[in-house]
């Protein structure tokens, strides 16, 4: 190759397939990365996760109450019905509150889906903590199932000091449970079964309290 072509190729080509290289990279991963960046700030209502609920101070519970309003939702292509069994709770900021949603598969076969969910306004989501949800993993219901599901969650006191937080008295906690097509048999198998899994984990909720349960951390 002559010397003039080398150093075009070295100075111009070469560079260019590097950043194409890096685009593809980044094009592959952002769905990933920005679910990481969304669960780190609470970007676009993205709720944060615990392990438990915050401890009892000793100090009197600041007066001010939450309203939170649920909405739920299916994707296209997912025979379920699914609500929340409440239309609203008040909550008082930093303790823990149970609410329940219904899942009720309407078909002859087993479907599996997965829950998506966010908190408007989107400045909550930063304060807005679930420590039991059926949202992190693939779960499953049989023909004709119904699932009544627990979700267990608290609102960080820290929300009555954010300059823009504080001034939202009422948030809504929005769920959409999406197919999860062209699964395996086996991928089948190893979802959650919903029905059975929720009975369990609210009969932990109140055999432990509010307080002192500690989630599956295998499902994060």
């Amino acid at each position: 190759m002559p010397k003039w072509r080398s150093s075009w190729y070295f100075g111009t080509i070469a560079p260019l397939f590097v950043v194409i290289a890096a685009m593809t990279v980044l094009v592959s991963y952002s769905p990933t990365l920005y679910r990481m960046f969304c669960a780190a700030t609470g970007l676009a209502g993205t709720t944060q996760r615990a392990t438990v609920a915050p401890a009892p101070s000793g100090a009197a519970t600041d007066s001010r109450e939450i309203t939170v309003q649920f909405d739920a939702n299916v994707g296209n292509g997912l025979d379920w019905d699914f609500r929340p069994s409440q239309g609203s709770v008040k909550v008082k900021l930093g303790v823990a509150t149970r609410v329940t949603f219904v899942a009720h598969n309407r078909s002859n076969k087993t479907l599996v889906g997965r829950a998506v969910y966010n908190v408007t306004p989107y400045q909550a989501g930063p304060f807005f903590y679930k420590i039991q949800c059926f949202c992190f993993t693939n779960e499953k219901l049989g023909p004709g199932e119904t699932a009544v599901m627990p979700v267990l969650f608290f609102i960080d006191k820290a929300y009555a000091t954010d300059p823009t937080a504080r001034l939202f008295d009422e948030l809504t906690l929005s769920y959409t449970f999406y197919p999860k097509n062209d699964l395996t048999p086996e991928a089948i198998r190893q979802a959650r079964d919903l029905a059975t899994g929720s009975k369990l984990e609210d009969a932990a909720i109140h055999q432990n309290g509010k307080q002192a349960f500690d989630n599956d951390a295998p499902r994060r």
